[in-house]
């Protein structure tokens, strides 16, 4: 396996898991019927809750376009310093996302962004 899918697992595992914390959030906050319902007036979710689920959201979101970059790379055999540290700078700054944006702390959320597209620019480059 080479780094990049490596990365792209690790990206995939993150993904996975992020759903957990905000979902018991749920069940506490709304009770365990109305988590796997439908309620009209759901009860709202703990901020730190609520800003987790966005994250998750753009994690989701991001992680298409990672994916699909990845595995071109590989279908290609592109694989060098450049594709190797994008990756694995994309996996921290996702993960680095997640954190500042479950504790809301706004400039280095977008930071964290920011840092994972140009990432995501860099793996374009090296397939172009």
């Amino acid at each position: 396996m080479t780094s990049e899918l490596m990365s792209l697992t690790w990206v995939v595992a993150l993904s996975t898991v992020m759903w957990v914390p905000y979902v018991l959030n749920t069940i506490m906050v709304r009770g365990l019927v109305d988590a796997v319902g439908y309620p009209d007036n759901p009860k709202p979710l703990a901020p730190w809750a609520a800003r987790m689920k966005m994250a998750h959201y753009n994690a989701v979101e991001n992680l298409v376009v990672f994916a699909a970059l990845v595995l071109m790379l590989n279908a290609v055999d592109v694989s060098n310093s450049t594709t190797v540290l994008a990756c694995n700078i994309y996996f921290w700054a996702r993960f680095a996302h997640l954190a500042v944006y479950t504790f809301g702390i706004p400039w280095l959320r977008t930071l964290s962004f920011a840092v994972s597209w140009l990432c995501i620019v860099a793996l374009i480059v090296q397939l172009i």
